[in-house]
């Protein structure tokens, strides 16, 4: 049997594009189930598969992985609370704020909102948060309010002694905030989720778009729009805000906090522009010629090489400025880098992913284009300049990458 028909199976249940993780993830987690039930082999595996709605949830675990933290993207969680304050005033006490997180993953991120919103000064009965997930399992963890040390990144970890408590393996949530958030296991996708049409303020729903397909990510903007109150605010993921630009909705204006709101007007048609197009949805012309690299500008006399451990030691410097969302060092180290050192893809991938964010795709394509100049299979590049072909409406070229991508994934396996 081929694996297709759990791909489709797996794309009709939770709309997961299978191109957009790599066929060979899901081929692991399709091994991992058949050895787990015994099975003899894919045909006999599908036959349990159809019979066992634990077992279909069982799959759907094994493919998500969860990756997450306390006060990822942290200007998001600054933003929030200004405009909660804002909102709350708007309101004036007649109810409190509601707001989703979707999916919320096993609780680091409703947590967070919850922890953001008490430390900028509203009580306690001023906001309810919905958290929600397609997996029962880190709906159960995140209950469970214990986090080890991988929950916890960056190096502004006030927030740890004020709301936790240090249990020496792991560190117990304080009840004052756990009160604040009611989790559920629940689909994007169900129909059920119509009962909640602009019941919230607020809705987080970050890195998940960019793992459906074109009619799917639409399918679920329409649905986060429909929960999304009318004078309400969507954070998402860095790399889908030219998704949602080209759905309708503009940015609120506060740098690095991925927060959109509805236009007022009807969005105009996307302009025909020459290349280089924003990286999300219009083909690329047959023509465009293939970026330079970069060179060093030209010098009296030639540098010693920087020895490699300075190397290494700025390479995490971007990693840990890109991740924490100090945007503006990342930028630094980077362009520092490709000053003193040789082109490397992931530095210029980094310096895509900051263009996006940054609401500059053309930028962005340049150096997402740059990274695979230097390294074809990329997989960051390659899914992030997916992203943005598909958000300006290539679909064929955004599934040409995807290929790419889990074509280079099949060959890493093997």
């Amino acid at each position: 049997m081929s694996e297709q028909l759990f791909f489709r199976f797996l794309q009709e249940r939770i709309g997961l594009d299978v191109e957009s993780v790599g066929a060979p993830m899901v081929e692991r987690a399709l091994h991992q189930r058949c050895a787990a039930v015994q099975a003899a082999d894919l045909d006999d595996y599908w036959l349990r598969l159809r019979q066992s709605a634990a077992e279909q949830q069982a799959l759907i675990e094994a493919v998500i992985v969860p990756e997450t933290w306390f006060f990822r993207y942290p200007e998001s969680f600054s933003a929030l609370v200004s405009l909660a304050h804002k909102r709350a005033a708007e309101l004036g006490g007649a109810r409190p704020l509601r707001i989703l997180s979707l999916p919320c993953s096993t609780g680091e991120e409703p947590y967070s909102i919850a922890m953001a919103l008490l430390d900028g000064g509203l009580c306690p009965p001023a906001f309810a948060i919905d958290g929600m997930d397609i997996s029962p399992n880190s709906v159960a963890k995140a209950q469970q309010g214990e986090y080890g040390r991988n929950s916890f990144r960056g190096s502004d970890l006030a927030f740890r002694e004020r709301h936790f408590t240090d249990m020496g393996d792991a560190h117990r949530l304080d009840d004052r905030v756990r009160r604040q958030v009611t989790l559920q296991a629940g689909n994007v996708l169900d129909p059920a989720l119509s009962s909640r049409e602009g019941l919230y303020d607020f809705v987080f729903c970050r890195n998940l778009l960019i793992y459906f397909d074109v009619p799917t990510q639409q399918r679920v903007f329409e649905v986060l729009k429909r929960l999304t109150h009318a004078d309400g605010v969507l954070f998402i993921g860095p790399a889908e805000g030219s998704l949602l630009a080209r759905l309708g909705m503009r940015p609120v204006g506060i740098p690095q906090s991925f927060a959109y709101v509805r236009r007022e007007e009807a969005p105009a048609p996307p302009p025909v522009a020459p290349a280089p197009l924003r990286p999300h949805l219009a083909p690329l012309p047959a023509r465009t010629p293939v970026l330079p690299l970069r060179t060093a500008p030209p010098a009296p006399a030639p540098r010693p090489a920087p020895a490699r451990d300075g190397e290494a030691q700025l390479l995490a410097s971007i990693a840990q400025a890109a991740n924490s969302g100090d945007s503006r060092q990342a930028r630094a180290d980077c362009e520092r880098y490709l000053r003193e050192f040789a082109p490397k893809a992931q530095v210029y991938c980094w310096l895509g992913l900051l263009s996006d964010t940054e609401g500059d795709p053309a930028q962005a394509i340049t150096h997402y284009r740059k990274a695979l100049y230097l390294e074809p299979q990329h997989p960051e590049a390659l899914m992030h300049l997916a992203v943005l072909l598909a958000a300006q409406g290539d679909d064929a070229g955004a599934r040409r990458l995807q290929e790419r991508a889990a074509r280079a994934g099949r060959e890493s396996e093997r």
